[in-house]
C-alpha cells in the first residue's frame, strides 16, 4: 500500500490503496512505518503522493462505522500516528497533492513542509461539518497556522472544499502543476532546498515548524472525546448519508 523509490537521498513515498487512498489502520501504520524507515535510511528529504486524481480522501468511513469505540480509537490513534510521523520529520517532507485531498488527506498535507497540488478541478480542505465532525483543536492550529485565523474559522465552520487555485490564492497549497508533472515540482522544490547549507537550514526548520508539532500533541486533539462525539445522532445520520452517497 506504499510504493517506495530513492534518487539522490530524496525518498519518494506513494499511497497506493486504491481506488481513493482511503486511510484505515495498515495504510496508516505503513505509512509512518515507510517515514520512519526512510529517515533511517538516510533519507535527505521525502516527497509524498497518492493519486491521479485523488491524494487521499481520508479517512476510510466504510471501516470506521464498522468498528465499537475500542477499536474506533485505535483507528484515529493510528491516524495522528501517521499525521505525527511527518510533523516531527527531522528531514523536509513535500506533499504531492496529484488529486483530490479532502478530511485526512489535507490534515496529512498540512504536516508536510510545502504542498504542490493539480491545477484544474481538484478540491482539498477539511470538511468535518459536512459529515458531522469536529475538527479537534489541534487540527484547527494546523490550518490557523497556514491561511490565518479568520480564513481557517469561515473554512472550517463551512467545511469548505475549495478548488485548487482559490487553495493558491488563500496559501492553502504553496504551487499549482500539471497532474502529470506534480511528483517532479515536489522533488525540485525539495532539490532546491537541499541545496542550501544542511545545518543551518534543518536548525532553521525546526524552529518554523515548532507550532506544526504542538498543534499534534494530545492535548489538543483529546481523542476520547473526539470518540465519544461519533455515537451523537447528527453525526451517525451525517456519516451514513455519506456511505449512501459513496455506495452509489
Amino acid at each position: 500500500m506504499i510504493e517506495h523509490s530513492q534518487h539522490d537521498g530524496i525518498h519518494a513515498l506513494r499511497l497506493a490503496r486504491p481506488p481513493v487512498n482511503a486511510l484505515n489502520p495498515e495504510l496508516c501504520r505503513l505509512l509512518r512505518e515507510a517515514v520512519i524507515g526512510a529517515v533511517a535510511d538516510g533519507a535527505r528529504g521525502i516527497v509524498l503522493s497518492g493519486g491521479p486524481g485523488v491524494f487521499s480522501a481520508g479517512l476510510d468511513v466504510p471501516h470506521l462505522l464498522s468498528l465499537e469505540a475500542d477499536a474506533l480509537r485505535d483507528a484515529w490513534s493510528g491516524f495522528i500516528d501517521a499525521a505525527r510521523v511527518l510533523a516531527q520529520s527531522p528531514v523536509p517532507v513535500v506533499a504531492a497533492l496529484d488529486g483530490h485531498a479532502p478530511a485526512g488527506g489535507c490534515v496529512l498535507a498540512l504536516c508536510c513542509d510545502y504542498r504542490v497540488m493539480a491545477a484544474g478541478d481538484y478540491r482539498i480542505g477539511l470538511n468535518e461539518t459536512q459529515v458531522g465532525l469536529v475538527a479537534p483543536e489541534g487540527i484547527q492550529r494546523l490550518m490557523r497556522r497556514v491561511v490565518g485565523p479568520h480564513r481557517a474559522e469561515r473554512l472550517l465552520v463551512a467545511g469548505a472544499m475549495v478548488d485548487a487555485q482559490q487553495a493558491l490564492a488563500i496559501g492553502l497549497v504553496d504551487e499549482l502543476a500539471p497532474i502529470a508533472d506534480v511528483p517532479q515540482r515536489a522533488h525540485a522544490w525539495l532539490a532546491q532546498l537541499l541545496a542550501l547549507p544542511r545545518k543551518p537550514m534543518l536548525a532553521t526548520r525546526a524552529i518554523a515548524r515548532a507550532e506544526v508539532i504542538e498543534a499534534l500533541r494530545p492535548e489538543w486533539l483529546d481523542l476520547d472525546r473526539f470518540v465519544a462525539s461519533w455515537t451523537d445522532p447528527d453525526t451517525q445520520s451525517a456519516l451514513r448519508a455519506l456511505l449512501a452517497k459513496l455506495g452509489k
